[in-house]
């Protein structure tokens, strides 16, 4: 059977671990890998936009990043319990037109014994600003280790 560790149930420490790993993937804009963290009937709430399964997220991620350029996120832990983890997040990314945004935004994970995600819900708001309000100036991918996160930048 097929395991994403860290395992439920969470402590701090695996808790934040799995909040980074998530970012981390999140930031290699690659919906192959990301859907593996889910499970075959993982269910999502995205804003409106509501997906069922591994293959409907995989969608809805091409979607995204195909509108949502530059992309750079940050993921905080906010809060666990033994198999559920509450995230807040902001990412920045321009649109085709060259307009800059910061989405801030909570989420919801639930997880199943295997580690896997089996429920996301998120709401997430969009901010534009400008280029030269941007925070988030890392290459593209993984955040870098050091990098100031969420609460450093005061978000």
């Amino acid at each position: 059977m097929e395991t994403k560790p860290p395992l439920p149930p969470f402590s701090l420490e695996t808790a934040a671990q799995k909040v980074r790993m998530a970012e981390d993937a999140w930031n290699s804009r690659d919906p192959d890998r990301i859907v593996q963290v889910y499970t075959e009937q993982t269910l999502w709430r995205n804003r409106a936009e509501f997906a069922s399964g591994r293959t409907q997220v995989q969608a809805f991620l091409q979607r995204k990043w195909a509108k949502e350029l530059d992309y750079r996120l940050i993921k905080a832990l906010w809060a666990f319990t033994d198999a559920r983890i509450a995230v807040r997040f902001a990412y920045e990314w321009h649109d085709d037109s060259g307009q800059w945004f910061r989405s801030y935004g909570n989420e919801n994970w639930e997880f199943d014994g295997q580690g896997l995600m089996q429920r996301r819900y998120a709401s997430i708001n969009d901010l534009p600003i400008g280029e030269q309000d941007r925070l988030f100036h890392w290459p593209l991918g993984p955040r870098p280790d050091g990098y100031p996160g969420l609460t450093e930048w005061g978000l």
